[in-house]
């Protein structure tokens, strides 16, 4: 068993792309295949949201209600996790799975409950992060449904580390995709 499971949210409606973003070509794949591509090779994947074929085998779940958001999608994943430690992974950051493994060792390092990764500007990414899992399963606010992911890193110790901005960036319109399927550079320099 690994001692870390990669949560890769990709539930969310898409609405400003027009489409499922996370099936959107993407250097030669999909935007999913191509993160989860990047993603160590013996951590198992929980992937929550509707359920596709992928290149990598995952497991899937899917938050209840549907579309409940990325914290409830948290909620659901954790129920299949064994591990010590979780990367929570938004499915729509192409380039984020070469980042996880930084974000694991950086966790093991220190005695936070979780390292959020930080885009050039200082921005915090929960949906980018190493978290340790029974950390979050005691501080996992009820309900889930539409509560922001910042809620829970209330009652965390969190420290922060600073990434590019190619392992940040998230799709929310085709010109995103278009900009970082042309990038092609490494998140980690």
């Amino acid at each position: 068993m690994s001692d870390v499971t990669a949560v890769v949210l990709c539930g969310g409606r898409s609405s400003r792309f027009g489409a499922d973003k996370t099936r959107a070509p993407f250097s030669g794949t999909t935007v999913l295949d191509h993160l989860l591509d990047a993603l160590p090779a013996d951590w198992p994947i929980i992937a929550v949201g509707e359920q596709r074929r992928t290149a990598r085998i995952v497991t899937w779940t899917r938050e209840s209600p549907a579309f409940a958001g990325p914290l409830a999608g948290l909620a659901a994943a954790l129920d299949a996790v064994a591990s010590p430690t979780i990367v929570v992974i938004a499915g729509d950051m192409p380039y984020a799975g070469r980042a996880a493994q930084a974000l694991v060792d950086e966790l093991a390092r220190g005695q936070t409950d979780a390292v959020l990764a930080t885009d050039p500007s200082g921005r915090r990414q929960p949906l980018l992060a190493a978290y340790r899992t029974d950390a979050v399963r005691a501080a996992l606010p009820q309900p889930t449904t539409e509560v922001p992911m910042m809620r829970l890193l209330d009652a965390l110790t969190v420290s922060e580390l600073a990434m590019d901005a190619d392992a940040t960036a998230d799709i929310d319109e085709p010109a995103d995709l278009d900009r970082l399927d042309q990038s092609g550079s490494s998140p980690t320099k």
